[in-house]
């Protein structure tokens, strides 16, 4: 479990909580973006600028993430389906559907925070 945590910490999480069964929930800050191109995601379905999607760097496909913008306190729940972002200092790219939720898409980056919740 340690080396779990260290690699967590590698990866530039905030903070990892353990949960009951020792499975770790983990809890990310930092800068999202939004992006509506594309045909293929890397897992290998056709992309949906509106669906609720998003891409990270190293989270399994079909994790469940609970997206919250910390400026307007908005949240959004995406499936990562995709690879990415691949801008220094951007921690997850969120499609423009769940952007639209949260109020990303005119500011185009906003500081959120990550709740993984499978």
């Amino acid at each position: 479990m340690i080396s779990i945590v260290r690699k967590l910490a590698v990866a530039g999480l905030a903070s990892v909580l353990l949960c009951a069964g020792g499975v770790a929930a983990q809890a990310q800050k930092g800068h999202a973006s939004w992006y509506k191109m594309g045909k293929v995601t890397a897992n290998g379905e056709r992309f949906n600028p509106h669906g609720l999607t998003a891409a990270h760097r190293t989270l399994p496909f079909g994790t469940k993430v609970k997206v919250k913008n910390l400026r307007n306190g908005k949240s959004v729940v995406v499936r990562i389906n995709d690879r990415g972002p691949f801008i220094k200092g951007r921690i997850i790219d969120l499609s423009m559907g769940a952007a639209k939720k949260i109020g990303l898409v005119q500011t185009g980056t906003a500081t959120v925070q990550l709740q993984v919740l499978n």
